[in-house]
């Protein structure tokens, strides 16, 4: 029983076992919750959340000074009421779709704090952007560049843009989260040359004004080291361009990736003391290479709300295959969280309403789709389940609600959000209604 105990204490504070052994978020019992609101169900702790957004704030303007700003990367988790959270604290943002886009106009978000990403932005993509007055284009190439200046003149505006520039850095993760090498679809080489030439480009365009530079070279980062390389490399080409072309960068963003513990097995990280050690390592750099400090900017995403959430499941039927295996099946699975099947990502799982048990039952947690790669984990130990148990997967604020689909035509679920001061509804649950509003 222990165990269960210490391993919720050791990965995050907000998570423990109340008086009834039920798992508990930010002190709501999670038994009562998914009891209201039904499972399939993402909980989320406005309290953790808002606490993250100040370390990357706080951190960032103490380290890198006044100017530097945090932008939370819109792909892990997207809806109004989060947007409207972030902007109340401080930070900006990085969208990469007009759907984002859309949703923080929704939420009132301040756009002349929001980048737009993408490897493909289209004409109708770059057109509404500009007709709302976005803040910054991340362009990713010349075809991009082109567009944007055609579109950007048509409007009668200078659009202010950064280069997304490819650093070759390899951070030693997953090979599908990781986007700084050379051989990426994003961005454009310092290897090859051709990022030289997008400068080039940019500073020739009309209706154009080349801000800065971009890079960013993956996620699951727990040390500080594979950023100071970047910024080295990216350092390196800022005092190039301005050999080259006397073009004086203003801004750098050195992107995202800070990793977060999803079990007991990934290292502590202390975020403030990354952020310091990054920018000690910056301004050094700066003044060695008689480069002036450009404005810094990050784009959390997965170490803002990933903490914040969990999802809460019901337990439908426990096989037993001989000595084979056990599968524990639940009312949601891949298209809530299509991660593990993506790229096996690790979790930990345990029973909510019987969390201080002990765990002796091995076994995969299947989803409920007509889909036999539909698994949310394998070989986890559990205290034996029973139908109508409560399970709960830990940590899934990031990349789980923001990739989650109707295959099978089940409904999305809802998020609620907890606080010191009460819980509300975030995000409706989808109806079956809902499935077929656009359908003809």
């Amino acid at each position: 029983m222990q165990k269960t105990k210490e391993v919720i204490k050791m990965l995050y504070s907000n998570l423990t076992v109340n008086a009834q052994g039920h798992l508990a978020i930010a002190g709501y019992d999670t038994v009562e919750l998914a009891k209201k609101y039904g499972t399939a169900l993402f909980v989320l702790d406005e309290d953790k959340l808002r606490e993250n957004c100040a370390v990357y704030v706080n951190s960032m303007k103490k380290y890198f000074g006044e100017d530097a700003l945090p932008l939370f990367a819109s792909k892990a988790l997207c809806f109004t009421g989060l947007y409207r959270l972030i902007a109340e604290c401080g930070m900006g943002t990085d969208i990469v779709s007009a759907g984002e886009l859309y949703t923080a106009i929704k939420a009132g978000f301040p756009l002349e704090k929001a980048f737009f990403h993408g490897n493909n932005k289209t004409d109708a993509d770059i057109e509404y952007a500009i007709e709302n007055g976005l803040g910054y284009f991340v362009v990713d190439n010349e075809e991009e560049l082109a567009a944007i200046s055609e579109i950007a003149g048509e409007h009668g505006t200078m659009q202010k843009i950064l280069l997304r520039i490819t650093p070759g850095i390899d951070p030693h993760t997953h090979k599908a989260v990781v986007t700084g090498s050379v051989d990426s679809k994003f961005g454009s080489a310092i290897e090859t040359g051709r990022a030289y030439e997008m400068v080039e480009m940019a500073l020739a365009s009309k209706n154009i004004v080349l801000e800065g530079f971009h890079c960013h070279i993956g996620s699951q980062i727990f040390e500080c080291e594979p950023f100071c390389d970047a910024a080295d490399i990216m350092l390196g080409f800022i005092a190039d361009v301005k050999e080259k072309y006397g073009f004086n960068t203003k801004i750098l963003n050195l992107g995202g990736g800070f990793g977060v513990r999803y079990t007991e097995n990934d290292p502590q990280i202390d975020i403030e003391a990354n952020i310091r050690e990054v920018a000690a390592h910056v301004k050094a750099r700066a003044e060695e290479l008689s480069v002036a400090m450009p404005k810094i900017l990050m784009e959390p995403g997965r170490s803002i709300v990933a903490n914040t959430c969990i999802t809460l499941y019901t337990v439908g039927s426990v096989k037993e295959i001989g000595d084979i295996k056990n599968y524990v099946s639940v009312d949601g699975g891949m298209p809530d969280n299509p991660r593990y099947a993506l790229y096996g990502s690790a979790y930990t799982i345990m029973l909510a309403n019987r969390a201080a048990e002990a765990a002796s039952f091995k076994c995969s947690i299947a989803g409920r789709c007509c889909e036999s790669g539909d698994l949310l984990q394998e070989d986890v130990m559990l205290p034996r389940p029973k139908r109508g148990d409560i399970l709960a997967v830990l940590v899934t604020g990031a990349y789980n609600y923001s990739m989650a689909s109707n295959y099978n035509r089940l409904p999305r679920p809802a998020i609620v959000m907890v606080s010191t001061k009460g819980e509300k509804v975030a995000v409706k649950r989808e109806t079956f209604a809902d499935l077929c509003l656009c359908d003809e």
